[in-house]
């Protein structure tokens, strides 16, 4: 469905320019009040990578984090509880900016699935960032972020042509899909809470590998439960590090990069969401499948990575990419049980 399409059936522009005009001025108040002109320069390269990152954001599976972490992390040397803070803090703004303008534009999303992952969400983001995250050593969370993205690049790229061809809401299985929801929003806001991002690709996976939903339907559902995760993932752990500094930190860095990227993304994810409408999405879900591997290799690489621990990530890769299969078998029509015997 595009834009347009979306605009003729009820759709509407004024929610989203309301949030863009009040988001506007409040960045440029606080910048302006804050004297905070300095920082928004400083950290320009942030903002520049987050305007690709932003696009993939709002146009694929994976949230802005996706870049803004290993940027962070690889790139500048940066700790990967810093690159996790910032890449929910950024998508808080980014995901949600194109999750307004997708439920303003009427979208098709997936209610039956996003309604009961928003309350595992709820759960699980809150009791990873409090009982989980804390406790796992940095180079754990680097690796839990190159694991989980490479496997995600793995999966794309061998099933991608069956996964671009998919047609509607998978409406072929009439399984309830509550308990099935509410267990992807559990688990993957614990993921979240750990790396920033992983929520989106797991409602994704779910809807395309087991339900075989179409990519223009998957895609704005994982955009809109990533914003609604962030939110709660940022604001838990901006209260847990006021509760107990000591334990949780959220370094200023966070803010000074978010400052600079916050205005970028604000569009960026929109502009995705857009474009993903209108194309199709196999060019970028190859590049961005690619990059998901190479960031992977360079983790290894950068971190020094070898012996046990390199053996246990190929495991981990592995184990998740077998459970992506067993996703798509148990959503091949054939063993799709008979509606009423669920």
């Amino acid at each position: 469905m595009t834009t347009s399409k979306s605009l003729r059936d009820g759709g509407s522009l004024r929610p989203f320019v309301l949030w863009l005009a009040f988001f506007y001025t409040a960045w440029l108040t606080l910048v302006v009040a804050g004297g905070f002109w300095h920082v928004v320069r400083a950290h320009w390269p942030i903002a520049l990578s987050m305007a690709f990152g932003s696009y993939i954001a709002g146009s694929t599976p994976m949230g802005g984090g996706t870049v803004g972490f290993p940027v962070l992390v690889l790139l500048f040397d940066l700790p990967g509880t810093l690159g996790r803070n910032f890449g929910l803090a950024v998508q808080s703004i980014g995901m949600v900016s194109a999750s307004i303008y997708i439920l303003s534009v009427r979208q098709p999303i997936d209610k039956t699935l996003l309604r009961p992952a928003m309350w595992g969400a709820v759960i699980g983001t809150p009791l990873g960032a409090a009982f989980i995250a804390p406790i796992l050593p940095d180079l754990w969370i680097k690796l839990t972020f190159a694991v989980v993205w490479a496997s995600f690049g793995m999966m794309h790229l061998v099933k991608l042509s069956e996964l671009v061809s998919a047609s509607g809401i998978g409406e072929t299985i009439k399984a309830p899909r509550w308990l099935t929801g509410f267990l992807t929003g559990i688990i993957g806001g614990i993921v979240s809470s750990i790396t920033g991002v992983g929520i989106d690709m797991m409602i994704y996976a779910v809807m395309v590998l087991r339900y075989r939903a179409d990519l223009k339907i998957a895609i704005p559902t994982s955009v809109v439960l990533m914003a609604f995760t962030s939110v709660i993932g940022i604001s838990t752990n901006l209260l847990l590090s006021k509760l107990a500094p000591d334990v949780y930190h959220v370094d200023v860095e966070v803010f000074y990069n978010w400052l600079a990227a916050a205005p970028v993304v604000a569009v960026g994810a929109p502009f995705g969401a857009v474009v993903v409408s209108l194309i199709s999405r196999t060019p970028t879900l190859i590049i961005v499948s690619v990059l998901c591997i190479v960031q992977y290799v360079w983790t290894i690489v950068h971190e020094r990575i070898g012996g046990s621990v390199l053996i246990i990530s190929i495991l981990a890769i592995g184990l998740i990419n077998a459970a992506f299969m067993a996703l798509y078998d148990r959503g091949h029509p054939g063993n799709v049980p008979p509606e009423g015997n669920h």
